[in-house]
């Protein structure tokens, strides 16, 4: 059973010993008819190929609650996407997928180049904020959920809790984030225990009481991939099209929306997922191109706050972190013996060299280019610059789902 304890700025809704799924979705069936609700999927083909995706594909055929499904696909040619869309037709929502490497889509990205709207390299980030163009094209719901697909133990309670909190006019929250135990018979979730969270607090530490960075750490798990907004929020954010998505999304969300309006909430008993490989001696793939990712967006975020970030702060970072990481190392050691998990001490000693390995080669990208990859431009701004591009994304989606 969780905990009932608040903390932070942000408000906490916890999982509190057994909850009941089937009222929480009859509760979301009676709100969806007032607030319709979307629920955008980022795939790569290759997850077709997997059984994390048919089990979650199973489970939403029985989520009545959700007007559209919008499936954002990468790395898919003509008859992958056609056995893709072949395969979610079974599902009974309106479902679409937006073929990101097709034609029609490719075309659009094209025009946005051309239109200087620089949308960044294929990825995540851009994929995701693709689909939120889609679902605001198509005007049909009013919130947004996202959540990846590669869960392997997913449960549609997932969803329902995600939503709920969004979707219920009397708690009427504008942005929900997830999270949950990352754990089996040993503890996961690497990036988020060993990098993000001491290095957030290392900042704080060393840089004083910055409201983006005391949010940021209000978050549990703040590099869960699972969130829900309103769709306004999803016209007004910006988003990086890379590993950093997650940051990004928080600190737009910290930006554009009242703080005593976003909340987190536990989602489910544990949560199990493909596990990144570490890649500690290549900084373009793996754990450490997401660790350079994620501290490089974190850095543009404070630069853009007004913070000073110099070498003499960054030496002071670093060791900082050290000191603070091999904290919570042991912290952690301490929690998986109290509970029986396994701990492999020597592999945590190693992840942690390369995430400060990784936040060094951060600091030198940021010394070198502040600005860096810019963020995709918000739904706004593509609006402002061509008007009628909602009305062709539409079109080309619809086409390509015929």
């Amino acid at each position: 059973m969780s905990d009932f304890y608040q903390t932070g700025v942000v408000a906490t809704l916890h999982r509190l010993g057994r909850t009941n799924g089937h009222k929480i979705e009859s509760e979301l069936e009676a709100f969806s008819h007032q607030r319709p609700i979307a629920l955008v999927l980022p795939a790569l083909y290759s997850e077709f190929e997997s059984g994390a995706l048919h089990g979650i594909i199973q489970e939403l055929t029985q989520a009545n609650y959700l007007k559209q499904i919008i499936l954002t696909l990468g790395s898919a040619d003509a008859g992958q996407f056609s056995r893709a869309r072949d395969y979610l037709a079974k599902l009974p929502q309106q479902v679409r997928i937006i073929w990101n490497d097709g034609p029609q889509v490719s075309g659009l990205l094209r025009m946005l180049e051309d239109n200087d709207l620089r949308i960044g390299p294929p990825g995540k980030g851009r994929a995701c904020w693709i689909a939120y163009g889609y679902v605001l094209a198509s005007q049909q719901s009013d919130i947004i959920a996202l959540h990846d697909c590669d869960i392997v133990n997913y449960d549609r309670d997932l969803l329902a809790r995600l939503v709920y909190p969004i979707a219920n006019p009397t708690i009427d929250f504008e942005f929900c984030k997830g999270y949950y135990a990352r754990v089996t018979d040993r503890m996961h979730g690497r990036v988020t225990r060993l990098l993000m969270t001491p290095l957030l607090r290392s900042l704080i530490s060393v840089l004083g009481h910055i409201p983006v960075l005391v949010f940021m750490d209000s978050f549990r798990y703040p590099l869960a991939g699972e969130f829900a907004m309103k769709v306004d929020l999803a016209r007004a954010n910006r988003i990086p099209p890379d590993w950093g998505l997650e940051v990004g999304v928080l600190a737009e969300v910290f930006r554009n929306c009242a703080t005593k309006r976003i909340c987190q909430v536990d989602l489910c008993e544990s949560y199990e997922h493909k596990h990144q490989i570490l890649s500690p001696d290549d900084p373009e793939k793996g754990l450490l191109k997401m660790t350079v990712d994620i501290c490089k967006n974190l850095f543009r975020t404070l630069a853009a706050e007004g913070v000073v970030l110099d070498d003499g702060t960054f030496n002071s970072l670093l060791a900082r972190y050290m000191r603070m990481a091999e904290d919570t190392l042991r912290r952690y050691n301490a929690d998986a013996l109290i509970n029986g998990l396994a701990f492999d001490r020597h592999a945590e000693e190693i992840a942690l060299s390369a995430f400060s390995k990784g936040v060094n080669l951060a600091r030198r990208s940021f010394l070198e280019d502040p600005l860096g990859v810019p963020l995709i431009p918000n739904w706004n701004r593509v609006i402002a610059a061509i008007p009628d591009f909602f009305s062709l994304l539409n079109a080309a989606v619809e086409a390509d789902n015929l």
